[in-house]
């Protein structure tokens, strides 16, 4: 049987940790709406839907961001990677949806 004070604590932990899953989805949400918007842009611009020089910018910009925060800096990356390809495919879904460029909006 597990100490109540224990299952006390876990428990703590669990909701503190449920708040920050919550926490993060919605943090995404507005960066994949942000990231939307750009894509909007970079069709209506007939830009790539991928930034090479920028990306490589953001990896070691969060790389550093996860050493001062003491996180895996490998682990921060592979995450940024994910997103990064998850927002390159939005990008193209984008520019192919609407034949390379989009009708201007004000």
């Amino acid at each position: 049987m597990i100490d109540p004070a224990i299952k006390q604590q876990l428990a703590g932990y669990r909701q503190s940790i449920d708040n920050i899953d919550a926490a993060l989805v919605h943090m995404l949400a507005e960066r994949f709406r942000c990231t939307k918007a750009v894509g909007v842009l970079k069709a209506n611009h007939e830009l790539p839907p991928a930034d090479p020089a920028r990306e490589e910018y953001q990896i070691e910009r969060l790389r550093r961001l996860a050493q001062d925060a003491h996180l895996d800096p490998d682990f921060a990356e592979k995450f940024l990677n994910f997103i990064i390809k998850e927002v390159i495919r939005h990008h193209e879904a984008i520019a192919a949806e609407h034949g390379g460029a989009i009708e201007k909006t004000v």
